[in-house]
């Protein structure tokens, strides 16, 4: 395996990683941005108010992304798997 050959799995790596958390990175982050701004208009600083709004919405995004998330890392694992012969000859 040659170094061009190891730093195209470690960015392919890279970018399954960021492709599949994107949803429930943006969702966290959305429902946190209303959450907070939710606390600031209504002077509420409870610091367990964002946890579970947060963890719900994350949890229904992963009902929905769930199966897309499964596939995608599986098709990757796949051509992995099938990429080594060519790695070792």
């Amino acid at each position: 395996m040659t170094i061009g050959t190891a730093v195209d799995l470690m960015r392919s790596g890279i970018l399954q990683v960021l492709i599949l958390s994107a949803p429930t990175l943006l969702v966290s982050m959305i429902v946190g941005l209303f959450i907070s701004i939710f606390q600031a208009t209504t002077s509420i600083q409870e610091q367990t108010l964002t946890f579970v709004p947060k963890m719900a919405a994350i949890f229904i995004t992963l009902i929905f992304f769930g199966e897309w998330m499964l596939t995608t890392i599986r098709e990757y694992t796949i051509r992995l798997f099938e990429a080594i012969p060519e790695m070792i000859g």
